[in-house]
Order: C-alpha cells, then structure tokens, then sequence
C-alpha cells in the first residue's frame, strides 16, 4: 500500500526536477561563421576580431579567412558557413544554386577603382584586348567588370580568350608572361602591375555602383537568430570608429591580415568608398539608379542573363532586408 507521505514525496521530488530543468540554462549557442576574403573593404572585419568589438555586441563570431574568393562564395552557397563578405553581382549569381536563400544585410563599399583589368605592353584600347588571353576569376566580379566594359563597346566574352585562374593565379601567369590581360583586385593587380610596361586599362571607377560589397547571410540566420545578426551589424559601425580613433592600430591589424604594407594598405584603400548607415539606408531603397540597389541588382540580373553568367533572372523579392540598418540608426537617435 502506498501512503500519502510517499506520494507526497514522489510529488516533491518531480516538482523539484521539474523547477531545476526550469532553471538549466540554455546551452550556449554555436558561434557563427563568416567567411571574408583579400578585399579593402572586408579587412576591417578582422579589426573586429582582434579587438573584441564582437564580443563587445554580445555576439560569439568567427571570421573564416578564405584565400580565394571564389571559394568563399562556394562555401556559403553549399552551407559551409553562416555568412559571406561578396558582391551583389556574385550574390545573384547564387540565388538560385544556394542551400538557403542568401539576405543582403549590409553595404560595406563600393568598388571605386580597385577592380582592374591590367594589360601588357601594346594594348591601349578595348580593341587591342580583342582575342588575346585575358586570365580571369570565371564567372565572378573581375570577369562581371570585363563584361561589362566589352559590352560598353559593343563587344562581348566571345571576342577575348579567358584563360579562367583563380585571382592570385592569375596575377603570377599574367607577370610571367603566359596571358595579355589579368582581371583582378587588391592586392593581386599591385602584382600584375610588376610586369615591366604593364597598365591598367579598365577599373571599376568607370561603373559607378556596379560593384556594391556586401555582408549576405543565410536567410535562417535571420530567421532564427536576428539579435545576432543585429550585433554583427552594429560591430561593423563600431569597427569603423575605431578605424576613424584608431588609424594606426587599425591599419596595423588590416595590414596584417591581407599580407601588405602599409603603404599597399593606404593605395588600396583608395580605390574603395565606405558606407556609412545614411549611405546603406540609400543603397536598401527603392530608386531609379545603380545606388538603390533594388534598382541595381534588377539590371545587373539582366545583364548577366544576357551574357550567359546565370541562365535566367533568379526570384529577388527577399534578397535585401534593411531592418538591422534601420534599427543600428535607430538606437544611435
């Protein structure tokens, strides 16, 4: 027979296993993952690192380095990593292949000249680039701004031979003579340009808006974690005072993440402009030109489609979302 002093016991002690699995905290949650790559408007990420601006935001983030760009993008697109320092153009070319839908949450840059395409001796035009080697990044930004400025002259891809190579590659063949023409960007065209009477022929400066550099996310990322997402948004503008109270130290830690001098550092940091969060909400919002990039990435769809970089124009409808940058503006008053 069983008696109530036991019953009550039994009571008490799966209240009290009840009220301590209450109590249990939640297991930490696993750090995200994002991956970046040499460009001068994603250096600064390893700043947020080293100085411990994320865990400042209370957010656990690891910056995975990747050596080449193209392979960032593949391990995003395959669901490797949580998130991507890469171009819209790249971002759209992903769409449709990627395990979860990409999100554009942020605007670093704009490329203002720090994409090139660097030429050999002889080769003053368009025109002279025609069918000779041009070795390239396939399918990725420097072969979107070579496109883009044969297309500006009527021409296409068919009418030069791409050597594809990823980008350091690239550099190398072009300086030991094996190409013409090398697309590239820091600090790979400071190498090309060591080829005696080598120059630049095309940039980016010429497209104004045409290459936007982007942190994208996994869509369950924003689903599921937004608060981070938000802490990560608000490190880069905290990163970025820094870089403004901080310069020395700042290009310090750039310098040596992407393997320059600090010389190099400063050149290559011309040929980018930062956005600010005025500059973001902009860029987020609808318009008429190639700074909304709605507008952008709809024309940039297009074109890609017409030059074969994508087979047809991927569903857009949520890849912009700007709710972290109008929070960050938000917050600041």
């Amino acid at each position: 027979m069983t008696s109530r002093r036991s019953v009550l016991i039994g009571l008490s002690a799966t209240a009290l296993a009840v009220m301590a699995k209450g109590c249990t905290p939640p297991p930490p949650q696993r750090p995200i993952v994002l991956g970046y790559s040499s460009w001068a408007g994603w250096w600064p990420w390893a700043i947020g690192t080293e100085e411990g601006l994320f865990k400042a935001n209370g957010v656990e983030v690891e910056m995975r380095w990747f050596d080449g760009y193209l392979e960032s993008i593949q391990a995003f697109a395959g669901g490797q990593i949580d998130g991507n320092a890469q171009t819209l153009n790249d971002t759209i070319s992903i769409i449709d292949e990627a395990v979860v839908p990409p999100v554009v949450v942020l605007v670093n840059d704009n490329s203002a000249g720090n994409d090139k395409i660097i030429v050999r001796e002889g080769i003053n035009t368009i025109e002279d680039l025609l069918g000779k080697k041009v070795a390239i990044e396939e399918g990725v930004v420097d072969d979107f701004l070579l496109a883009l400025a044969l297309d500006q002259a009527g021409y296409s891809r068919d009418d030069v031979e791409i050597v594809p190579m990823e980008t350091g590659a690239a550099a190398a063949a072009f300086v030991a003579g094996q190409v013409d023409a090398v697309g590239a960007f820091p600090p790979f065209w400071a190498t090309a340009l060591q080829r005696p009477g080598s120059k630049e022929l095309i940039s980016s400066a010429a497209f104004p808006g045409a290459i936007p550099d982007l942190l994208v996310v996994s869509q369950p990322l924003v689903n599921e974690r937004p608060q981070d997402v938000q802490a990560i948004v608000n490190t880069w503008f905290d990163i970025r005072q820094f870089m403004a109270e901080n310069p020395q130290r700042a290009d310090e830690i750039m310098a040596a993440r992407a393997g320059v001098t600090p010389a190099e550092l400063k050149l290559f940091a011309d040929g980018i402009v930062f956005f600010s969060a005025e500059d973001n909400l902009e860029a987020f919002s609808d318009g008429n030109s190639m700074k909304h990039m709605p507008y952008a990435a709809k024309k940039m769809a297009d074109f890609m489609v017409s030059v074969g970089f994508i087979p047809g124009v991927p569903n857009m409808d949520t890849l912009f979302d700007d709710q972290f940058i109008r929070a960050y503006l938000e917050a600041q008053g």
